[in-house]
């Protein structure tokens, strides 16, 4: 199974994600998490952050997921997902796929962020940032919304909401 968790930066989908991973791990060995910012390193961080960069990562990100997919290995995956072909191609090559949509108003984005990343494209200074110069379109059909404008200590009961969404599913 794949647990496809997207948003915005600053949405909280990593640390929801690790949280989904940490509580899946409890029951089952072979389980991955992977996020963006992690397969970029992993990747070598060859790419940039244009659209065609971004496409080229998604494409990636997705392939590796259909992958460990079909060896049984469990993954959960934290990433932006701008693109809608990419979603499509999940639900479609990947045997067991479960999408999250982290969902958070760009006001709180804006409060939360940590890097700076948002004020400074804001400000004209960083270039192609998703929800500011780069759209973000939001899922169409994810299996799941959440929306995380709550405190940080609630990550282990959004994760268990997620567990109890992919269960009813099955």
């Amino acid at each position: 199974m794949v647990v496809w968790i997207l948003g915005l930066s600053a949405s909280g989908k990593t640390a929801i994600g690790k949280e989904v991973y940490r509580q899946i791990k409890s029951g089952k060995e072979n389980v991955v998490f992977l996020d963006g910012d992690m397969f970029r390193d992993i990747m070598g961080n060859d790419l940039g952050h244009t659209i065609q960069d971004r496409r080229t990562n998604a494409g990636r990100i997705s392939r590796f997921c259909q992958y460990l997919d079909s060896q049984g290995i469990d993954v959960v995956c934290t990433v932006l997902s701008i693109f809608p072909d990419w979603l499509k191609w999940n639900r479609v090559n990947i045997s067991e796929y479960f999408e999250i949509y982290v969902r958070v108003p760009f006001e709180v984005l804006l409060i939360r962020e940590t890097k700076g990343l948002y004020k400074s494209a804001l400000a004209g200074e960083k270039k192609n940032v998703v929800g500011v110069d780069i759209d973000f379109p939001e899922p169409v059909s994810p299996d799941l919304v959440v929306d995380n404008i709550i405190t940080v200590d609630s990550f282990e009961i959004i994760a268990g909401e997620i567990l109890q969404a992919i269960k009813k599913k099955k």
